[in-house]
């Protein structure tokens, strides 16, 4: 099937409108996306072996 993941979608709830927008802004600076970071957190936070904290990206009105 053309549409067929790899993996189950999950859903993730109350994360309001703008945590959601602001997270995607900031994975997006870091090109990575919201699914990459969560899964990263997901792995260090479960102390999965090799897996070091995900590193946050720069703040906007720092970059120059």
């Amino acid at each position: 099937m053309a549409n067929q993941h790899r993996t189950k979608l999950r859903g993730v709830r109350n994360v309001d409108d703008q945590l959601w927008d602001d997270f995607g802004d900031a994975t997006a600076r870091d090109d990575s996306d919201r699914s990459a970071v969560i899964r990263r957190f997901m792995e260090w936070y479960t102390r999965r072996p090799g897996v070091e904290h995900p590193r946050r990206p720069e703040s906007p009105a720092t970059e120059g």
